[in-house]
């Protein structure tokens, strides 16, 4: 079963979005950030998008 999609208090390096993303999707934080910053350098609108997951997505109450 997974997890909702929610932010992480305790792995968080910037807001935590991509280590709820990780979480929820079964796959490691580190490989998430790696896949983002990696998209980054190709054109489009990767930074709008994390910032509108910053503010969708509920932090973890725990």
């Amino acid at each position: 079963m997974s997890t909702p999609l929610s932010r992480p208090q305790d792995k968080k390096v910037i807001a935590g979005v991509c280590a709820g993303l990780a979480y929820r999707f079964g796959m490691s934080p580190f490989v998430v950030r790696l896949l983002f910053l990696l998209s980054c350098l190709l054109p489009g609108p990767q930074f709008l998008i994390y910032l509108g997951l910053w503010v969708m997505m509920p932090k973890r109450p725990y």
